[in-house]
């Protein structure tokens, strides 16, 4: 008899407001283990917000938020990071007077003060250091590892932040709009890092606008509209459902 693998996250029926506006209502939905999620929809239809109540940036008003069946809707955001949650921005948010490789350092957990997670080059183990170098040859990006992070062209910068985060060995890794300002040999880069990220048992949840790259990755998509769910299912599915095509894709002339 086969085993039944439990979702690694679970929203049930999550709704947030601010004020009299509701920014999601009653969202529910799942990504399991190895999972590329993607969440769509129009701008302002609550999927960053989703974002921040995942990670614990906002409270959600009502609903839960659960990883590997833990109850984390109430936790601080450092808490749900060291539960196994990272993320990326739509606006890349780098050090400024890091290298690559220091931001590799201090993505890792540590002991001691902030000033010594400030000095990671004298402050590191040999284990922190080991996995760094895997993060740094996995992404490419070793030519770069000695200059400054946010010197580097567009799309290194964008590697980079998602390398800062897989680094901390997350097990779910929300990236918003990973592939934003990025030409076609940029994005495909990335989404044969992602694919790779998935085969080694990651789950990832993903907000893109970019509708192709969305539909040759994802193994399942969840469509937003003035925050609430009105389509989900397989990209081939999503790309023909009625409600979509009003909302967001658009029809055919």
């Amino acid at each position: 008899m086969s085993r039944i693998t439990p979702p690694r996250l679970i929203l049930s029926r999550v709704t947030k407001t601010f004020g009299g506006v509701r920014a999601l209502t009653d969202l529910s939905l799942e990504v399991a283990p190895g999972q590329i999620v993607g969440v769509i929809g129009p701008n302002g239809a609550g999927k960053t917000t989703t974002f921040n109540v995942i990670t614990g940036a906002y409270r959600a008003t009502s609903g839960s938020v659960l990883l590997d069946g833990h109850d984390v809707t109430s936790e601080p955001s450092h808490k749900i990071a060291r539960a196994g949650i990272m993320r990326t921005f739509q606006n890349i948010r780098l050090f400024s007077d890091m290298t690559v490789w220091e931001h590799l350092l201090v993505a890792q957990p540590h002991t001691g003060s902030f000033v010594r997670r400030l000095l990671p080059m004298r402050f590191s183990n040999p284990k922190t250091i080991e996995r760094a170098e895997e993060v740094l040859e996995f992404f490419g990006l070793g030519d770069v590892r000695d200059r400054l992070a946010r010197s580097l062209p567009y799309g290194l910068q964008r590697k980079v932040e998602m390398a800062r985060a897989v680094t901390a060995r997350p097990k779910l890794l929300l990236l918003d709009e990973p592939v934003a300002g990025m030409n076609h040999d940029e994005a495909e880069t990335i989404r044969t890092l992602m694919l790779k990220l998935r085969e080694g048992g990651l789950s990832i949840l993903l907000i893109e606008h970019d509708m192709a790259f969305v539909m040759n990755l994802c193994d399942h998509l969840h469509v937003l509209d003035f925050g609430v769910l009105i389509a989900q299912g397989k990209p081939d599915d999503i790309r023909t459902n009625p409600a979509v095509l009003d909302a967001y894709l658009g029809r055919a002339a």
